[in-house]
């Protein structure tokens, strides 16, 4: 029997559940070709965890069609072809191939064969009649003889391999006769399972924490039942093996530049020989950083001030990415990450005050090493020169002229000075005496950015402070885009309006405009744009505009339009039918309409779930829809609108139709008819008292002013749920007319508070009965109804009618 062991081979790593497995089919006898005359049994297994409701019945195919549908999940079966099986909430099985052969010699095999099955080729003879000669019987492989049966039958390969694949035949020769050859079948040998694949979590390891390795892989379905074992390795070195695919070890530490180690893990079933083994691969391991090395390098051999000084550090060991951080003495200088390489370095421009101790830290997730320290002394022969910029307004505008100044305020003349933007000269100038140089340039937006300059009197230039220098640009004509989530505006979306001018210095203020109204208001201190989300609702549809302001002027965006889309909402149904009650002929107006919508809208209409018809409406509003009633249209109805953004649907509106039904005619009507003859007198009688007479335990009298002549005149219903059957109970008078024809226009339900009102008056339970001589009744006549009533049957006619004549309803 097979088991499904195979869900707990291969565990699912991503937490997700694998689909249901295809079921199996197995034949008995197991060959896939027998004699014409003989029988197989098929059997369908499914795998135990499906639910016990989905295996109440078993489906089979014969090619693409369902030949019979049955509780059990065996089948026996007489004729060749393709045969499958399904159960309910399982995926179709893999077919099977049988062949009914009128051969006289055959050859029979399994229907499918894996690697360590044990496989049994059976070369048979059909019998006809007694025959007592001689015969023998060859075996072949790929038309070459692969043994010679004798009078045997059978073949056995105890173990099949791959090197078993082929096609095999057989022949059966009678002594001095003939001989006669058998089909071929071809034997094709399936992997047991697929090569294991090694999986470690966590991938990224630390030396000595826990990692669990798994080896992955997966049973074929029909070889469910094999036990596998698993073993795994490190660097050909045993881990352990068992039954679990899985196995918790401990990461070695890794020192110097010494290779992670090596991983694999071999799979083996329980079949002798059948084994597979997963690639080798390496685990990344977290390195600790080693003791950084600190060097320091100067353009001369001396360091002189003003030279740029270069300070390297790098660790030769560590996992990425490594910190590196620079010191002077115990104060910070700069701090670098490096992800990849070798050192890192940093540049200082020296000055006297830079003379000092210095090292380096590098640390990554497994700690920080420092470096030795490294002493510098810096020779000052020219003081740093000191820049000022001078411009004509508090800010420096584009157009405006501005002065630098350099000046040291030490150092032997004559003293060279040079002015920088950024590291691009401007110009230079000699000094014969203190008092430094000056440089004058007109602003363009280019000009921002970083100045300096330097001072050279023969023992190397030294550079001053950097000045950063912001040209203040006006603000260009900004450009407005709006954005929605999906190609509609819809109303509930959340749109993001952004404002962007390409130029202009910051801060910018931007202001969001819809129409002529202000929506908001942002700065971007650091240029850019800036952004805007307004929920959308019906009244945000119009222009949109923007302004962008830096304090040199407003500039206004072009105008942008947006329509938003209302969602269609809940509709309303209502029915209109040509008199108070609908009757099967009538004609019942379906109207549905959404109060609210951007069109166009498409209307449904239902009876109960069934679609009864469609109709849009291109520029908004309700539609209508016309139905000619028959019995069968009783019911509830409903209908939807639908504008694409999602349907909605109305609350269910009941209709009842009035009509005659076949149950109340025949010899029961004539015996009720007969009894009311008898009792017509004593009827209209209690009737004319009742509706004289004001009723009792405070009823009203028969003139009740809630009810007025229209309330029978042909009127559209309105059509509602009414309270429960159970709040109601009945009266009920027995008639036994002689004859002729009677009329139950009403029957009602008297409600429990009014029971003793009906009782008071007995002839009144027998309410609106019309010989046929008086006609039916009109919505003139009408009867005085005990308070607290309801109405069950209207219009039911009991006759005898001829056998081709069908009552209204």
């Amino acid at each position: 029997m097979l088991l499904w062991v195979s869900v707990l081979v291969l565990a699912p790593v991503s937490g997700q559940f694998a689909p249901a497995p295809k079921p199996v089919i197995s034949l008995h006898p197991p060959w896939t070709i027998v004699f014409k005359g003989e029988a197989v049994t098929l059997t369908c297994h499914v795998s135990p965890f499906l639910a016990v409701e989905n295996k109440k019945w078993y489906q089979w195919y014969l090619g693409r069609e369902i030949i019979r549908e049955i509780p059990g999940n065996t089948l026996q079966v007489r004729d060749s072809g393709e045969y499958r099986c399904q159960t309910q909430g399982s995926p179709l099985s893999d077919g099977v191939s049988l062949t009914f052969s009128s051969a006289k010699l055959i050859l029979q095999a399994p229907p499918s064969v894996f690697e360590g099955d044990s496989v049994t080729l059976m070369c048979r003879a059909k019998v006809e009649k007694v025959d007592t000669a001689r015969k023998t019987r060859t075996l072949y492989k790929d038309d070459n003889v692969l043994m010679d049966l004798g009078e045997n039958s059978s073949f056995h390969i105890e173990h099949a391999r791959l090197k078993d694949n082929g096609e095999y035949h057989c022949t059966e020769s009678v002594t001095y006769c003939c001989s006669v050859s058998s089909n071929t079948i071809k034997i094709q040998v399936q992997e047991l399972f697929p090569r294991p694949v090694l999986r470690a979590n966590p991938s990224l390891a630390t030396p000595g924490n826990p990692v669990i390795l798994t080896c992955e892989t997966q049973l074929s379905p029909q070889k469910s039942d094999v036990q596998l074992w698993f073993h795994f390795f490190r660097d050909g070195q045993s881990l352990g093996s068992g039954s679990k695919s899985f196995l918790k070890i401990s990461i070695p530490s890794v020192m110097g530049s010494e290779d992670p180690p090596y991983y694999w893990c071999e799979a083996w079933a329980s079949i002798p020989g059948v084994y597979k083994q997963s690639q080798k691969f390496q685990i990344p391991v977290q390195i600790p950083v080693s003791r950084p090395v600190l060097t320091l390098s100067t353009p001369g051999a001396r360091a002189v001030e003003g030279d740029l000084l270069t300070l390297s550090c790098g660790a030769k060991t560590g996992s990425y990415p490594i910190v590196y951080q620079f010191l002077r003495e115990e104060v910070v200088l700069g701090k670098m990450k490096a992800t990849f390489g070798g050192t890192v370095t940093f540049h200082i421009s020296l000055t006297a005050e830079h003379s000092g101790t210095y090292s380096c830290t590098a640390g990554n997730s497994l700690g920080v090493q420092r470096s030795q320290p490294v002493s510098l002394s810096v020779t000052v022969p020219v003081s740093r020169p000191v820049l000022t910029l001078s411009t004509p307004e508090a800010r420096a505008v584009e157009g405006h002229r501005v002065t630098l100044h350099c000046q040291a305020r030490r150092g032997s003349p004559r003293i060279l000075y040079q002015f920088y933007h950024g590291d691009v000269p401007l110009g230079s100038s000699s000094a014969t005496s203190a008092g430094g140089a000056s440089f004058s340039v007109t602003l363009t937006a280019e000009h921002s950015g970083t100045y300096s300059c330097t001072a050279d009197n023969g023992f190397g230039p030294q550079r001053s402070d950097t000045k950063s220098l912001f040209v203040t640009v006006p603000a260009s004509c900004p450009v407005l885009t709006l954005r929605t989530p999906g190609i509609r505006a819809v109303v509930g979306d959340m749109v993001e309006l952004r404002c962007e001018a390409q130029s202009g210095s910051p801060p910018i203020l931007y202001r969001f405009y819809h129409k002529k109204v202000t929506l908001w208001s942002s700065s971007s201190p650091s240029g850019g744009g800036v952004s805007f989300n307004l929920s959308l609702t019906a009244e945000h549809s119009g222009n949109y505009a923007c302004e962008a302001d830096n304090g040199l002027g407003a500039q206004r965006s072009e105008s942008l339009t947006l329509s938003v889309t209302v969602p269609a909402s809940r509709p309303v149904l209502t029915l209109r039918t040509p008199g108070a009650q609908a009757f099967p002929g009538d004609v019942v107006e379906l109207r549905c309409e959404a109060q609210s919508g951007s069109p166009p809208i498409l209307y449904r209409f239902y009876h109960e779930d069934v679609t009864l018809g469609s109709s849009s409406a291109p520029s908004g509003g309700g539609v209508s829809f016309n139905l000619s009633l028959t019995t069968e249209h009783s019911g509830n109805y409903s209908c939807e609108a639908n504008n694409g953004l999602g349907a909605q649907r109305s609350e269910a509106v009941p209709l009842s139709i009035s009509g005659l039904t076949g149950s109340r005619s025949g010899p029961i009507a004539s015996g009720v008819a007969g009894g009311l003859l008898g009792m017509v007198g004593l009827a209209v009688l209690a009737q004319l008292l009742y509706c004289r007479l004001p009723r009792r335990a405070g009823g009203r009298p028969t003139s009740d002013p809630s009810r007025s002549p229209s309330d029978s005149d042909p009127q559209e219903p309105t059509y509602y749920n009414v309270p429960g059957w159970m709040e109601l109970q009945p009266v009920y008078s027995n008639v036994n007319p002689k004859g002729g024809d009677v009329v139950y226009s009403e029957v009602r339900m008297i409600q429990e508070g009014n029971r003793h009102a009906v009782a008071s008056n007995s002839a009144l339970r027998l309410l609106r009965t019309y010989l046929p001589s008086y006609g039916p009744a009109t919505s003139q006549q009408r009867l005085c109804r005990p308070q607290g009533s309801s109405v069950i049957y209207s219009q039911v006619k009991v006759a005898s009618l001829p056998a081709s004549a069908a009552p209204r309803s």
